[in-house]
């Protein structure tokens, strides 16, 4: 009977943590997706794997070992000194005063010892996981600056600060232990020297040689009920303190508010049309404005391109746009529609962006393109490899849309990430555009090619096409040069050489670049 109660015991409390893990890991992503990019540009993806991974898995002591093991040390207690007393009251107070030292007066003690090395355990070990990452994904970059030795050595600096927590846990945990082994020890004595006087009593025995043994039993199987209480103790400050990592970043409010639920704005089928009046942002930390009273309007099925050096602005506008960032001042309007009005997924749900650090995950390339529209017909994902110039590479590829990309599509080139990027975002068939250095991994025919491409599949939808490169502008509606976050210059590509100011100087610099 004990051994199936110990068995359904484990069996039911093991069940419900495992859910509550899971339920808790899936809290934490919940919370966490609406902080990106703008709430976790400074948070390392190693400490996020961390946080998700080691510090729920931490909390397992938590549920099993300090939330159940007190209600049953609890009944425990009581049971067995009524059980004690009723032989007589002094063994029932001799086996509670040892028993609440066991399991309130150690676990306090041990408590104590632990609190500063069990909070050092869980941040030396998220130390460690980021150490470890960095040093797995730069490992190409430390081999060929010869750095991989200092790499090796911090990470064993790392593993050595953890190994130091860990022991100090360790060793606290074991002068406890062997307290609690002494105090259950002192108190069988105590019960034995209490009980046997009454079994050889004056008047025949109060107790029976049987019932000393009982006694003797019930108070050593007492403690089991309390030892766990000690381990708790040992776990309690690593599980608070994982806690307090995971809603340190789950308690972080969005940097950008959704609207109330059914008072956003739908937007409707067909192509959008987009005003800007006086859009200005800075990033936070930044005295400087990425956007300083930028003014735009792009009607439906028209098509703009933002050109200037590295740092203008260009970028950040789109990143407004997809409402990754909130702008303190300015307006958007996409159909006449305030931008902060729309619900953001319904929004990003009407456009396609090519960006400038194209993801791709580690599965196949079919995949990663069906990405943008799982429910893609074949023919409408060959015609996007087909404009995107991917269809040569496929055929190359050993099991074609089903070869494996790699993680972080490793397995291509730069040029054939760019082109896969740009394949998703032409399947996506959304009625916006976005469109953020489109080309700039790819050689001077294959951007040739593809930019004619983008030019007949782009007909009908609106663009916002954002490059340094100035090739393929000629068609534009209208060249945005932007200087410091402002616009400098504006136009028609002949416009802007008429001019002759900074739009000309960067197309000459662009065509002698071209002929030499």
């Amino acid at each position: 009977g004990r051994a199936v109660s110990r068995y359904l015991e484990r069996l039911v409390s093991h069940s419900t943590n495992f859910r509550l893990l899971a339920g808790l890991r899936t809290w934490f992503y919940r919370r966490i997706e609406p902080l990106a990019p703008a709430r976790l540009q400074d948070a390392r993806s190693a400490d996020l794997l961390s946080r998700a991974v080691a510090d729920i898995d931490t909390l397992e002591n938590f549920y099993v070992r300090a939330v159940a093991p007190p209600l049953v040390a609890l009944i425990t207690i009581a049971g067995a000194c009524w059980f004690v007393g009723m032989y007589d009251p002094s063994l029932g107070w001799l086996l509670a005063a040892a028993l609440l030292v066991s399991g309130v007066g150690l676990p306090a003690l041990l408590h104590g010892l632990v609190k500063r090395p069990g909070r050092a355990v869980v941040d030396d070990r998220a130390a460690l996981h980021a150490d470890l990452l960095d040093a797995i994904q730069g490992m190409p970059d430390l081999l060929a600056f010869g750095r991989a030795e200092v790499q090796v050595e911090h990470i064993a600096a790392a593993g050595r600060a953890l190994n130091h927590s860990q022991e100090q846990v360790g060793r606290a945990a074991a002068v406890v232990n062997g307290l609690g082994i002494l105090v259950s020890g002192l108190a069988l004595w105590g019960v034995l020297l209490l009980a046997i006087p009454l079994v050889n009593g004056p008047e025949g025995g109060q107790i029976s040689g049987v019932s000393l043994a009982v006694l003797a039993l019930v108070t050593l199987a007492s403690f089991e009920a309390v030892t766990p209480l000690t381990q708790a103790a040992q776990h309690l400050e690593s599980s608070l303190q994982a806690a307090r990592r995971l809603f340190a970043l789950g308690d972080i409010p969005a940097e950008v508010q959704e609207p109330q639920e059914g008072r956003a704005v739908p937007l409707l089928d067909g192509p959008l049309s987009l005003c800007i009046r006086g859009l200005t942002f800075a990033y936070p930390g930044r005295t400087d404005s990425a956007l300083d009273g930028f003014d735009l309007d792009l009607p439906a099925g028209k098509h703009a391109a933002l050109v200037g050096a590295s740092g203008a602005g260009k970028t950040t506008l789109l990143n407004l746009l997809l409402r990754f960032w909130e702008y303190p001042a300015g307006s958007i309007a996409i159909n006449g529609q305030d931008l902060r009005a729309i619900d953001p997924q319904d929004l990003r749900g009407r456009m396609a962006v090519i960006s400038q650090t194209t993801y791709l995950f580690s599965g196949t390339l079919r995949e990663n393109l069906l990405l943008a529209k799982p429910g893609a017909s074949p023919a409408e994902l060959e015609c996007a490899i087909w404009q995107a110039q991917l269809a040569e590479l496929i055929e190359q590829l050993p099991q074609g849309l089903d070869t494996w990309v790699g993680e972080r599509g490793l397995q291509l080139s730069g040029g054939e990430r760019q082109r896969v990027a740009i394949a998703r975002a032409l399947l996506r068939d959304a009625p916006l555009l976005l469109l953020d250095e489109p080309t700039a991994n790819l050689d001077a025919v294959t951007e040739q090619r593809l930019l004619e491409n983008l030019k007949q599949t782009s007909a009908g939808r609106s663009v916002i096409h954002i490059t340094h490169r100035l090739a393929g502008l000629e068609d534009m509606d209208e060249i945005i040069v932007m200087q410091a976050g402002r616009v400098a210059e504006r136009g028609t590509h002949s416009d802007l050489l008429a001019q002759n100011g900074l739009y000309a100087q960067m197309w000459r610099i662009h065509q002698e670049t071209i002929g030499s």
